[in-house]
C-alpha cells in the first residue's frame, strides 16, 4: 500500500524511513517533509494543518494508511477529519489528544486515574498565579521548588523549572502577560518540583491492549550537564538503564493502564502513541507529563532498534487488534541520537546555511542522519530550523553508540552548528 506521513521533523523522517522498510509498502509520501525525507520518501508540499488538501491527496493517491507525526495537527483534529472522510489514520482523535493539548486536562485525568504525579494548581490569569507564589514563599532567598508550565502547546519550551521566587514570577509574566507562547498561556499550571532523573516510556495502544516500546532518555536543557533553557530535546538514547526490565511492569500497571482506562471512562478512548514523561523519584516513578505522539528525538534511537515491521503495529492499532501482535523484536544494541542545532537555538537563529559532510556521515555503518530542520536549495541541503539534524548510531554498548554518533557529527558542518557533548553520559552514572 501507499503510506502518508504528516510532518516535517526528525520524528517524521524516522517514521518515513522505517515505514519504507516494510515489505507491505509501495510508496511513502511525507507532507511537507524536509531534505532528508526527500531522499527516503516523496515529499508533498502540503501543510500539516491543511486538512482538506491532505485528505484530497490521500484519496487521489490511494493512501492506505496515514501516520500523523506532530502534536499540533493531532490537537487540532486531523484524525477526526480523516476518519470522517473514511480514511485509515494512526493517532488519537481531538478529544484524546487533549492529554498533550492541555496540561491542566492531563493533570485532571492523572488525578482521576490515581496515577503518581506532582501536586499542582491551575490558574487562569497572571495575578492569581503571582499571588500564589508570593503567599506560599514569602521569605526572600528561600528555595522555591516549583515548575511553571504554559497549559497549551509550546513546542517543548513552555516549562520553567524554578529555584527562586523570581524564576517563577518571571515565567508567569512571560507566559500570561507577554504571551510568548500565544494562546498556550491562557492557563498556567504550577506544580511541585520533583527531584530525580527523567525517562521516557512510550507505549502504543488501541484503547484495549498496550504495547510498551523500549524506554529512552531525552536531554531537554540546551547545554551540557543539563544547564541552560529547555528545548525540544538535544538528544536521546535507548535503552536507558534508569528504567530496568523489572520496573517496566510496574510502570505499565501504575501509569499506563490506569491512564488508558481513565480516558475510556471519560469517553475519550485513546488510539495511538501514549508517551509518558517520567521522573524517577525516591517514591518510585511519577508522571511529569503525557505526549500523544512519538517523541522527537526519542523516536530516532527507538526506531533504529525496532526490528518488528512498524506498519503491522500501526495498522493493528487503527483496526483495534493490537492484542494480536506478536511481542516486539528489538536490536539488542543501544542507539544514541545527537541533535545538531542552529546557532542561537532555542532562541532566535538564522536559516539558509549550507550543510556539508552529510554523504561522509551516511557512509558510516550503523549510522543514520535524520533531518529535522532542513530544506533543499537547488542541489544544496540548507538549514531551515532550530534543531537541524538528529545524528543517530547503534553500538555494542552505550559508550560505543555515543562514539559512533559523535564521530558522524564531526563529519558534518555548517556555519554556527553546535550540539551537546554529553548525550547518554547519564547512563554511566545511573545507580544500579
Amino acid at each position: 500500500m501507499n503510506v502518508l506521513v504528516i510532518g516535517n521533523g526528525g520524528r517524521e523522517h524516522a517514521l518515513a524511513w522505517k515505514i519504507g522498510q516494510s515489505s507491505r509498502v509501495d510508496r511513502v509520501f511525507v507532507a511537507p517533509g524536509n531534505a532528508g525525507t526527500a531522499l527516503d520518501a516523496e515529499n508533498v508540499d502540503i501543510s500539516p494543518t491543511d486538512f482538506p488538501q491532505l485528505i484530497k491527496f490521500a484519496k487521489q493517491n490511494d493512501i492506505g494508511l496515514t501516520v500523523v507525526g506532530p502534536e499540533a495537527p493531532l490537537v487540532a483534529g486531523v484524525v477526526d477529519a480523516f476518519q470522517d472522510a473514511g480514511l485509515k489514520v494512526f493517532g488519537p482523535n481531538k478529544a484524546a489528544a487533549q492529554m498533550e493539548g492541555s496540561k491542566a486536562f492531563c493533570k485532571k485525568i492523572l488525578r482521576q486515574a490515581d496515577v503518581p504525579t506532582a501536586e499542582y494548581r491551575v490558574f487562569r490569569d497572571a495575578d492569581s498565579a503571582t499571588r500564589y507564589i508570593k503567599d506560599r514563599f514569602p521569605h526572600e532567598g528561600e528555595d522555591v521548588p516549583v515548575v511553571v508550565k504554559a497549559d497549551g502547546l509550546a513546542a517543548g519550551k513552555g516549562v520553567t523549572v524554578c529555584h527562586k521566587a523570581e524564576d517563577a514570577l518571571e515565567a508567569i509574566h512571560q507566559i500570561a502577560r507577554d504571551k510568548i507562547f500565544g494562546d498556550a498561556g491562557n492557563q498556567i499550571v504550577i506544580e511541585e518540583r520533583l527531584d530525580g532523573q527523567e525517562a521516557s516510556v512510550l507505549a502504543i495502544t488501541d484503547g484495549q491492549a498496550i504495547v510498551t516500546l523500549a524506554p529512552a532518555q531525552d536531554h531537554k536543557p540546551a547545554f551540557d550537564n543539563d544547564e541552560g533553557p529547555n528545548t525540544g530535546g538535544m538528544g536521546a538514547y535507548s535503552p536507558t538503564p534508569i528504567v530496568t526490565e523489572r520496573m517496566l511492569p510496574e510502570i505499565n500497571e501504575r501509569v499506563l493502564v490506569p491512564t488508558v482506562h481513565a480516558l475510556k471512562r471519560s469517553r475519550r478512548p485513546f488510539r495511538g502513541v501514549l508517551y509518558a514523561g517520567l521522573i524517577m523519584t525516591n517514591q518510585g516513578p511519577k508522571v511529569l507529563e503525557y505526549n500523544v505522539r512519538l517523541g522527537d528525538p526519542e523516536c530516532q534511537p527507538i526506531l533504529m532498534r525496532l526490528k518488528t515491521d512498524l506498519v503491522d503495529i500501526l495498522e493493528a492499532t487503527v483496526d483495534g487488534r493490537l492484542g494480536e501482535i506478536e511481542p516486539l523484536q528489538w536490536d539488542p544494541r543501544p542507539a544514541v541520537c545527537v541533535v545538531m542545532a542552529s546557532d542561537g537555538y532555542p532562541g532566535d537563529y538564522t536559516k539558509g546555511h549550507v550543510i556539508r559532510g552529510l554523504s561522509e556521515a551516511a557512509e558510516m555503518p550503523d549510522v543514520k542522519v535524520f533531518h529535522a530542520g532542513t530544506t533543499l536549495k537547488g542541489s544544496d541541503v540548507v538549514t531551515a530550523g532550530g534543531r537541524v539534524l538528529g545524528v543517530t548510531a547503534l553500538g555494542d554498548s552505550i559508550a560505543t553508540a555515543k562514539l559512533n554518533a559523535y564521530t558522524a557529527v564531526k563529519k558534518i558542518r555548517w556555519e554556527g552548528a553546535w550540539c551537546r557533548k554529553d548525550i547518554s553520559d547519564k547512563a554511566q552514572i545511573t545507580p544500579s
